[in-house]
């Protein structure tokens, strides 16, 4: 395959995907695959990882922030050169980096090691999301982001029908170092099939101009019409990073299912939000980004409360109430990041995404402090103050709807004024 440089596609050209863009959704799915296991798997392995180590709950918990706040760094580090490459080398740098650091986690047999290793990780797989958003951002015009956004948002399901199991087989087979062998193994190829498939990325420096690092850094962050999006960003991030730290304590504790329930809750879930992201991406592209974004805040906002208050109840009920519930929120993130693809200017996508992930990260291990706040072990070990983190969320939905308005009247005002132009 020639190795000719990606170009956007002119919206006539837009109705569908060609062979090419097929496989690269596909690789770029599984490149978020990775990613997202590699940062889930240390919440499930705490139960082997603490009494291994001799490590205190404050030290593993050292150990799981320590990943969200340096690939929250990285991200800032790494905004004022994310648009002076070539994306796919970009993307094998920062890759082959993540796996070292998974590796290194592997071998890793104290605290203190494991604890860089999961800072290098971070400082590596931090950058990863945002080129990968940039790169469908460049090559997938408009009309198809809402599919292609779909596709790679189900990596997150597929982390946990897929990953999530065999990490945790892994680690009871053998121990908890065998996940990141295995993950290692799996990326490894994965990062094979990048290296041969993908196509150079360079369409961005047609438009790049030769500015300092930090200043690009300056110009991507300050610009006006980039805040409501950063803004937005955070909103959307601090509700589920709320959540999802507490949510298996909920479950055992709070609604009487027991941990070897946990595996079938991630499996069907995920399973069922695998078929439901494609399916919400074709939406977004049919009827519009901003009409599934608040059906998706409204559906989110009722089955979050819902879910935070709950009392004992079958596992069948459950799993229908998280099914629901998180279809709702990939009702959100799906078309809130093919509506973020159009913000920035195409020499500013990579400083975008990466200042973008760089929020997510920071935000989410802010949002994770403040729920531990919010929620206390009571009497019985019943997980109490549940319910206030849902408010919190349901909060963070409604003003984040507020802004996306804003980001969408920003979005169509360009395009109009740039109709004669092709579009955004």
């Amino acid at each position: 395959m020639p190795d000719a440089p990606n170009k956007t596609l002119a919206p006539a050209e837009a109705k569908q995907f060609t062979g090419y863009q097929k496989v690269v959704a596909g690789l770029l799915a599984f490149l978020q695959f990775a990613v997202i296991l590699d940062f889930m798997i240390m919440a499930p392995l705490g139960a082997l990882i603490i009494p291994a180590l001799e490590i205190t709950p404050a030290r593993f918990g050292m150990i799981v922030s320590a990943y969200a706040f340096s690939a929250g760094l990285s991200g800032l580090l790494a905004a004022g050169f994310a648009d002076r490459f070539d994306r796919k080398k970009l993307l094998l740098f920062f890759y082959v980096g993540f796996l070292a650091s998974t590796l290194w986690c592997g071998l890793a047999q104290s605290f203190p090691a494991l604890l860089c290793a999961r800072i290098a990780t971070g400082l590596f797989g931090g950058v990863i999301g945002s080129v990968v958003l940039a790169i469908a951002t460049d090559i997938y015009a408009p009309g198809l982001r809402g599919r292609v956004m779909g596709i790679i948002q189900t990596a997150f399901s597929a982390s946990q029908v897929l990953g999530l199991p065999l990490a945790l087989y892994a680690s009871n087979r053998w121990d908890w170092h065998a996940p990141f062998f295995l993950m290692v193994a799996l990326g490894g190829v994965g990062g094979l099939l990048v290296a041969w498939r993908l196509k150079p990325v360079t369409a961005h420096l047609e438009h790049a101009r030769d500015v300092h690092p930090v200043r690009h850094l300056i110009a991507t962050v300050t610009a006006r019409r980039h805040l409501p999006a950063f803004a937005t960003t955070i909103l959307l991030t601090t509700g589920g990073f709320m959540i999802m730290p507490f949510s298996s304590v909920f479950v055992v504790n709070n609604l009487g299912l027991s941990n070897a329930d946990l595996p079938t809750i991630y499996l069907l879930t995920g399973m069922c939000t695998i078929v439901a992201g494609p399916l919400i991406g074709k939406m977004v592209d049919a009827f519009g980004r901003m009409k599934v974004f608040l059906i998706g805040s409204a559906v989110t906002s009722v089955m979050v409360v819902v879910y935070t208050n709950l009392g004992p109840v079958p596992l069948p009920v459950l799993v229908v109430v998280n099914v629901v519930m998180f279809v709702g929120i990939f009702s959100r993130m799906i078309p809130y990041q093919a509506m973020s693809a159009s913000v920035p200017e195409p020499q500013m996508r990579g400083s975008f995404n990466a200042i973008s992930a760089s929020i997510q990260q920071l935000s989410g291990g802010v949002a994770a402090i403040v729920a531990g706040h919010l929620v206390h072990i009571g009497p019985g070990g019943k997980l109490e103050g549940f319910n206030r983190v849902g408010w919190v969320l349901v909060a963070t939905t409604v003003a984040g709807a507020f802004l996306v308005r804003q980001v969408d009247k920003e979005i169509r005002q360009r395009a109009a004024a740039q109709a004669p132009a092709g579009g955004v």
